[in-house]
């Protein structure tokens, strides 16, 4: 590693300290989250490794909690974390066109909101060793705060246990409702998933299993938006 990289490595760890602070808290909730749905300590700890993401936790998450099968909680992993593809396209943009692939490689490994948000507003071209130093201090305080988060699971009583699994659900509540306050469209097609999803898990004609009705569900409701309700230009900048 030159001077340079390592400068730039060691800038990256300094400025996600704050993530660290953020994920160890949201992380902990996910951990919560794993030990209602049966995994052990270190399963979580492996998960949370391999997915640096609290959509895809979730999703994976109530799956294996609905006791879904491994290609219904692959697909919806897949589902819920499409949006790292446009991010991956996004920074491609920022790096060298000399960059090599094994640095691109390892770049798309832990792409997350912030990390993303934190390497795209660099002034110059990113150095790669930014994003690592980020990933190095940031990655680590996720998975131990689901890892520590089982341990309390296991360790507290079931009743606090399930007072705290309804932060879970707070969470993604405070990711959806700031949103829907400000576009119509958005709070429309939270209730419109809502009513669905509990209008599948009624029918009784309708044979699908949990993991597979939110698959389904997830693809139709967010095409079908994407088709009525399309982003004008104006509307895509704002939103950005």
């Amino acid at each position: 590693m030159s001077k340079r990289d390592l400068y730039y490595f060691s800038k990256g760890m300094r400025d996600a300290i704050p993530i660290l602070l953020g994920y160890l808290a949201v992380s902990f909730t996910l951990g919560i989250g794993a030990k209602n749905a049966g995994l052990s300590p270190f399963q979580a700890l492996l998960s949370a490794l391999t997915q640096n993401a609290s959509a895809g936790q979730f999703a994976g998450y109530s799956l294996i909690a609905a006791g879904a099968g491994y290609l219904e909680v692959v697909i919806m992993i897949v589902v819920a974390n499409a949006r790292y593809l446009l991010m991956s396209c996004a920074m491609s943009q920022k790096i060298s066109p000399k960059t090599p692939l094994r640095h691109r490689m390892l770049l798309a490994v832990d792409i997350t909101d912030e990390i993303f948000g934190l390497s795209v507003a660099q002034p110059r071209r990113l150095n790669p060793f930014y994003t690592y130093g980020m990933v190095a201090a940031a990655a680590p305080g996720w998975a131990f705060g689901t890892f520590f988060g089982v341990i309390v699971g296991n360790v507290l009583p079931q009743n606090i246990v399930t007072a705290l699994s309804v932060g879970l659900f707070g969470m993604f509540i405070a990711v959806i409702v700031p949103p829907a306050r400000k576009n119509f469209v958005i709070a429309l097609l939270i209730v419109v998933s809502m009513a669905a999803s509990f209008a599948f898990s009624r029918l009784s004609f309708i044979e699908l299993s949990a993991g597979m009705r939110t698959i389904v569900l997830t693809v139709a409701i967010s095409g079908a938006a994407a088709f009525l309700f399309p982003l004008n230009e104006e509307r895509r900048a704002n939103a950005a």
